[in-house]
């Protein structure tokens, strides 16, 4: 990894992409010490000055550096599966300068001194910048409140119970109504865990034919249409993540169209497969929500079409060999995203779907403007936050290869387009590709 001291840099010869603005054009940045200093297509037409740092990005794109807003970090409580250095190294590789983490640690992030905890890490880690969501809920547990006020204050960015549904109808009603006092999102992992329970894999005929128990894609609906009445019962702010199925996103379109203060995400792993990937029993694909039909997998990629899903995310979720090696009922759920996030969201546009703007949109100024942080685009005065990437470049999941300290990816040895090659946090180079 190398690392270039803050001061005046320019980068230049590059193609300029950014989401915030739709600019894509020949063009440069400079930036001074952590931020933006200037930017644009006619910037150092004469030469650059001397004293000024300069980076040549042969024609490559140059973008904000992605926004991943739902990251598994495990630390503190389970480093043997991930630790902010290791997450922090794979964010930089994937393209990530801004990540936010769930609250599923060990303690839960429910407390000042949890939130408090990351944001020193992640400065002494000193690669990419780390926010916590906290618990909805104390230690998750769907019952009593956490303290919003409070944990806000302390940097909370949202609040979520994580990879648990806040299943209770008035505890949930009560967490929209409190956060809404001070602005605040809730953020829901959309599945009926009653109609989850004991579920391994989508249900259907697949699931059948394999002997596995299958969870219903009217899980997810189901939970999405109690949480609308909720949102519109209380005017809270609700962002559903990862959702899977056509039937939910129907749910959220209708929702969106009664102007309700609602927003989601999804996966990569949601787009670019579907639950055939588990028919070897490939424990490495068994996630939650599991991967779904083919025809959600399409309606998933038209809802980031017509703009209903607002956001990709990541949903890195590191698991450690003895989780994941297992009889496919026992495996954990999860799978790794950091490193493949530019990658798999550029399938979009190589196949066509989206524009290369609209799909870098999805995972930069997107996400940003959804959980509040000023960052995703390339603006005078904003943070120096690149990344710069080759959109063309073939490669082939390696999982090995990968930074991360788990390596359970559901896309391994899948053909792969988009290499990054230079990542930039606050005008410090923190990730430099070999070759």
């Amino acid at each position: 990894m190398t690392r270039t001291a803050a001061g005046l840099v320019a980068y230049i010869n590059a193609r300029l992409l950014d989401p915030a603005t739709g600019l894509d054009a020949r063009g440069a940045v400079l930036t001074n010490g952590e931020t933006i200093a200037d930017v644009g297509p006619g910037l150092f037409q004469g030469g650059v000055p001397t004293g000024i740092t300069v980076v040549d990005c042969t024609g490559l794109c140059l973008a904000p550096g992605l926004v991943d807003m739902r990251v598994q970090l495990r630390e503190p409580g389970e480093e043997h599966k991930e630790t902010m250095k290791s997450a922090g190294e794979a964010a930089v590789g994937g393209g990530v300068t801004s990540l936010v983490c769930l609250p599923n640690t060990d303690p839960v992030i429910d407390e000042v001194a949890t939130v408090e905890f990351v944001a020193r890490r992640a400065r002494k880690v000193g690669l990419c910048k780390v926010y916590p969501y906290a618990a909805a809920t104390k230690n998750l547990e769907g019952v009593e409140l956490s303290e919003m006020g409070m944990l806000a204050e302390a940097g909370a960015l949202a609040f979520t119970d994580g990879t648990k549904a806040i299943r209770n109808s008035l505890v949930m009603r009560q967490a929209l109504s409190y956060a809404a006092t001070f602005g605040a999102m809730i953020i829901q992992h959309p599945e009926d865990p009653a109609l989850a329970e004991g579920g391994v894999m989508n249900e259907g005929e697949l699931a059948t034919r394999m002997g596995l128990s299958g969870i219903p894609a009217a899980a997810e609906a189901i939970m999405l249409e109690r949480d609308m009445r909720l949102v519109e019962l209380t005017r809270g702010r609700y962002h559903a993540a990862h959702v899977s199925t056509a039937a939910g996103i129907d749910v959220i379109r209708r929702a969106k169209a009664r102007n309700l203060a609602v927003t989601c995400d999804t996966a990569p792993p949601y787009f670019a497969l579907n639950e055939l990937a588990v028919s070897d029993y490939r424990t490495f694909a068994k996630l939650s929500p599991p991967l779904r039909a083919e025809t959600d997998r399409q309606a998933v990629v038209e809802a980031l079409v017509d703009g209903t899903i607002d956001a990709i995310a990541s949903d890195h979720a590191p698991q450690d060999q003895d989780s994941k090696r297992q009889p496919f009922a026992q495996a954990e759920f999860g799978g790794i995203g950091l490193e493949t996030l530019l990658a798999a969201t550029l399938e979009l546009f190589h196949n066509g779907h989206l524009g290369l703007i609209q799909a870098l949109r999805l995972i930069t100024v997107a996400p940003a403007g959804i959980v509040g942080l000023p960052a995703g685009r390339l603006k005078v005065g904003t943070a120096a936050d690149l990344m710069l990437f080759d959109p063309d470049r073939g490669w082939k999941v390696d999982p090995h290869a990968f930074r991360s300290k788990s390596k359970n990816t559901p896309f391994d040895a899948r053909p792969m387009q988009g290499v990054v090659l230079r990542t930039v946090v606050d005008g410090r180079t923190v990730y430099l590709r070999d070759g």
